[in-house]
């Protein structure tokens, strides 16, 4: 599957501003995390590009942290030279929506909705996932969805989900914990695929630390493969 990975990712969870500086993209993250913080090269690399990089992300108050794709072997090495610590790997996972819209979701199991409700928000503060990420899915500009996880006549999780270039990319997936290990992942993917057929994306897709035993064991459970790689370093 030949896909810009980076685009997809940009494209449903952007940064609040990006900036084009030498070889180095700019991300401004406005505390929304690693994702939407780090530069990302595109080109080749000078030590004094480097320099610059860590200045401006210092200069919008941010971490120097970079992101590393396949192909960044040389600036991986540059930058291990000068430090820089490896920060959460992570493997992206996607199929074909048909894949995961051969079974009906169960009734009243999973809820598509935009604007989240409240208890998505709470579910979500919950999980880690507060105003600065909600922001990041609020500036995303192509269809884009939340959904909403019952289990047991309770609210049991939530998820977003956006769309980029066909592709669907589904991020910050909350379960309750009291509500784990109920199937509810899964069908939390069968329901973001079944949208993204519905809103004309051909592919979903979705991204997990690699660390993430539970999260990479469910993907490539309901046939996701992995389909590509990266990783941070950040200077601490």
């Amino acid at each position: 599957m030949n896909v810009n990975w980076a685009a997809v990712v940009d494209g449903t969870w952007p940064a609040a501003r990006y900036q084009q500086l030498g070889p180095f993209q700019l991300r401004e993250g406005q505390g929304g995390g690693s994702r939407v913080s780090a530069a990302s090269c595109t080109g080749p690399v000078e030590p004094s590009d480097i320099d610059a990089a860590e200045a401006a992300m210092q200069a919008m108050g941010q971490k120097r942290i970079f992101c590393l794709r396949p192909g960044d072997e040389a600036l991986d090495e540059m930058l291990a030279d000068r430090g820089y610590e490896i920060l959460d790997p992570v493997n992206i996972y996607a199929c074909p929506v048909e894949k995961l819209t051969d079974q009906p979701i169960p009734p009243v199991t999973v809820f598509s909705l935009w604007e989240p409700l409240e208890i998505m928000r709470e579910i979500w503060a919950q999980g880690g996932i507060g105003p600065a990420r909600l922001a990041i899915m609020d500036r995303a500009r192509g269809p884009k969805t939340g959904l909403l996880m019952r289990h047991r006549d309770q609210p049991a999780g939530t998820a977003y989900v956006g769309i980029h270039g066909g592709i669907a990319m589904l991020h910050a997936l909350e379960i309750v914990p009291a509500h784990r290990r109920q199937g509810l992942g899964q069908w939390a993917m069968r329901a973001a695929a079944f949208w993204a057929l519905d809103n004309g994306a051909h592919t979903l897709s979705v991204i997990c630390t690699k660390a993430n035993t539970g999260a990479n064991a469910l993907y490539s459970s309901i046939g996701m493969e992995c389909v590509g790689e990266y990783h941070y370093r950040q200077l601490v």
